[in-house]
């Protein structure tokens, strides 16, 4: 509640923090920094070298549905040097208007600054980041993340990427339950870490909120037997009661046990709820925050400067952030006991939009079966490149031309190393629901491998000679076949064969003029196919072998019927005589 008063100024906030280094600037150039009027809508470019929220699930109030921007998504999570690290994701969510944005921006703060000791800011620096404002209307709709994906060393000497995610506020004016439900399961889904922001107290429509929108992970837990959802941290804004609790994660976590505890004499419903959050959550964390101090609540003109802040937040703010990101304390994300890497997480999401896209809430196999989907696409997409790189060091790019049987030999080695790798990963669905995608892969690795042999036949010479020459080959063949056909009296084949000539012929102007203009390209590779085909059949025994089993028995067949002919004749002359 009062962080729904502590976030209030007079303008929109500015988003892109300071990068490190510059915490201490002067107040005239903070001025200079960009307005958060400035976050791209869906249909602008990403622009990756000014970090900012981007907006990756899209809501649409009209029908209540929510769309995902799989370009946008894409752009972040595929660059190169994090694409195959696994990721963290930390993503905080909860009611509208109870200062979500406003911790994240915080939370920016440290992973811009996490080696400084003093990464909190300066006392007079504005909160910038996620957009964030006072007032009682939404700003966050849909899911957003930061474009600026973290990479951190963990103490381990592994490198992981970690993603800040912010989410739409539950339960305002313009959102449906389902819509609400959508929004959290969708984040919990694909976090390693979700922040369950509450304001003063764990009430018990907080907790039935909480089970209505992990019904989803309920349902999967029956057919995966695995608590589907990783790390839950409660943070109480707000703490009131100090004497009872202390602020901060031990104060939290004796409370946690308190609300959570499953007695004897509770009712079967509130039962069933506590039951159902501990089923869904391999781990369940409480963080008591205190409340941020009159200045923040009653200011107007409240930008996020320290020196409004009472000092108990501010203490407490030190311990939380670090406990979240500190390198030594990152949740990796995992699904089904293996880790998620940035790729893996693009396929999760597209997998998860489409079972929220309808207008009922899923089946309750249906969060399963798009676990299950995306877990094998990942797998999928795993073995394809690794195939894919196999084969770019045979024949891709700049390497020399390889014969077609070396080619197929390599084809097949690392056919098999790629189904090996597909089999290898842990995989969600039952083996008819993964052997489809194994068969998906083996069809998809030889249209990756067609490619490769149309790409390794482009090296070689004569490979670009090889439709003139077969028309020149068909051509002089029909030339020659139809001159000792007409000297045979055989005139309908010397006929065909001249007709075929001709076709040959223009089939060969044709081919020329659209290689000189590029033009009609589709019929020229109409050509190219055709030709190839017959190139395939290069063996002279192969070509004609018909043509000369026609050419035979139409000579048995006239010698026969001459026979008669000359018996018939030879008759007449007696017959007279």
């Amino acid at each position: 509640m009062a962080e729904r008063d502590a976030a209030r100024r007079a303008g929109p906030a500015r988003q892109r923090p300071d990068p490190p280094g510059k915490l201490y600037e002067e107040e005239e150039e903070e001025d200079a920094l960009p307005d958060s009027d400035a976050l791209p809508d869906s249909d602008d470019e990403v622009d990756l070298d000014k970090p900012c929220p981007i907006q990756i699930v899209l809501a649409h109030e009209d029908d209540h549905n929510f769309e995902l921007d799989e370009e946008a998504l894409e752009k972040i999570l595929l660059q190169e040097h994090i694409k195959d690290l696994n990721i963290v994701v930390v993503s905080v969510a909860g009611a509208f208007r109870k200062g979500k944005s406003f911790l994240l921006d915080f939370m920016l703060r440290y992973m811009y600054n996490r080696n400084s000791p003093c990464w909190i800011g300066g006392n007079t620096e504005p909160l910038t980041g996620f957009t964030w404002r006072g007032g009682c209307e939404r700003e966050t709709t849909g899911i957003q993340i930061w474009s600026e994906v973290f990479v951190v060393d963990k103490p381990n000497g592994t490198k992981v990427a970690v993603l800040l995610m912010d989410t739409q506020g539950a339960f305002d004016s313009q959102s449906t339950i389902k819509d609400c439900a959508t929004v959290f399961a969708l984040s919990t889904m694909t976090s390693s870490v979700q922040v369950y922001n509450l304001s003063q107290n764990i009430q018990e429509d907080d907790l039935q909120h909480l089970q209505l929108f992990t019904e989803y992970g309920r349902l999967a837990m029956e057919e995966i037997y695995q608590k589907p959802f990783q790390t839950l941290m409660f943070l109480i804004r707000d703490w009131s009661y100090p004497y009872e609790h202390a602020y901060g994660l031990e104060g939290g976590k004796k409370f946690l046990e308190k609300r959570l505890q499953v007695k004897q004499n509770q009712h079967e419903e509130l039962q069933n709820v506590r039951k159902h959050i501990h089923s869904c959550f391999s781990n369940l964390g409480c963080f008591l925050l205190p409340h941020p101090g009159l200045k923040v609540a009653t200011n107007p003109n409240f930008d996020g400067r320290l020196n409004d802040i009472d000092e108990d937040f501010k203490k407490e703010l030190r311990n939380l952030v670090p406990l979240l990101l500190a390198p030594e304390n990152l949740v990796e994300k995992e699904i089904s006991g293996s880790k998620v890497t940035c790729r893996d997480l693009v396929e999760y999401f597209k997998a998860y939009i489409k079972i929220y896209q309808g207008e009922e809430l899923p089946h309750p196999k249906s969060m399963l079966q798009a676990t299950a989907e995306a877990n094998n696409l990942a797998a999928v997409a795993g073995a394809k490149d690794l195939y894919s790189k196999g084969m770019e060091q045979v024949c891709g790019g700049d390497k020399p031309y390889i014969a077609p049987s070396d080619l197929e030999r390599k084809h097949q080695d690392f056919r098999e190393s790629a189904v090996r790798q597909f089999r290898s990963v842990k995989k969600m669905g039952g083996e008819e629901f993964c052997r489809r995608y194994q068969e998906q892969l083996e069809v998809e690795i030889d249209e990756i491998y067609a490619n490769f042999v149309k790409h390794n036949d482009g090296k070689n010479i004569f490979y670009a000679a090889r439709t003139p020459a077969t028309l020149f080959a068909v051509m002089f063949a029909m030339y020659i076949t139809s001159g000792l056909t007409g000297f045979l009296g055989m005139n309908s084949i010397a006929t065909l064969c001249n007709l075929v000539l001709g076709m040959a012929l223009i089939s060969f102007c044709t081919w020329a003029y659209v290689k000189y203009s590029g033009e009609f390209r589709e019929v020229g590779t109409a050509i190219d196919q055709i030709a190839e085909a017959i190139w395939e059949q290069r063996n002279p025994r192969k070509v004609f072998s018909k043509l000369f089993e026609v050419l035979r028995r139409r000579t048995i067949r006239r010698a026969l019927t001459s026979v008669p002919r000359q018996r018939l004749s030879s008759n007449n002359n007696k017959k007279k005589n």
